[in-house]
């Protein structure tokens, strides 16, 4: 199968409660989209993540663990890891570790998102405390990219409201219409 760069570059941001999101979206999401999702989680710098071998079990996309110069193909799943900052920059991804900030993990994504994909660059909030993501929401949403939140399914709705409140948040859906949309979204891209 021939290895192309994806139509959309989706960031997944969570924290508290979103790990039974994050395997809600990937089972509802077809395997062969066209693009690519990076899932940005809020972890303890000393954990050891079994993130990527959970979520490998609830799709048929390859889910991998990120790494520094990473490429961003279509129909993969990154998961970053602990103790880490991931940007992407030329369809490839960055990895700095150990991490500059405490939960500020999805917004310093997102902006890096946002300057790299522009129209083709898509936020998704899931559950989770605090506002980390709204300020990489903003990010998005100026440089023509879409938002979603997750809606009153989140198991804590702190981090969807967050970005809801501040207005650029295209779409707030249960997770298993997430999929349609984003098909439609690159659909009306013409690809």
């Amino acid at each position: 199968m021939k290895k192309v760069q994806p139509i959309f570059i989706v960031g997944i941001g969570g924290s508290a409660g979103a790990l039974n999101a994050y395997k809600a979206l990937l089972e509802a999401m077809p395997h062969d989209t066209r693009m690519a999702f990076v899932i940005i989680s809020h972890m303890l710098p000393t954990a050891h993540s079994q993130l990527t071998r959970i979520l490998s079990r609830h799709t048929k996309m390859s889910v991998r663990l990120a790494s520094d110069g990473m490429s961003i193909l279509s129909n993969h799943v990154y998961v970053m890891p602990p103790n880490s900052d991931l940007t992407v920059e030329n369809f490839k991804l960055k990895l700095i570790s150990p991490r500059n900030s405490r939960n500020k993990q999805i917004d310093l994504f997102f902006i890096s998102l946002a300057e790299a994909m522009g129209v083709r660059a898509v936020g998704i909030i899931l559950s989770g405390y605090n506002g980390d993501g709204t300020l990489g929401c903003k990010h998005i949403r100026a440089s023509g990219g879409k938002i979603f939140t997750q809606d009153s399914s989140a198991e804590v709705g702190h981090m969807p409201l967050s970005a809801q409140e501040v207005g650029c948040v295209d779409f707030v859906l249960p997770l298993n219409e997430i999929p349609e949309k984003l098909k439609s979204l690159a659909a009306a891209l013409g690809k």
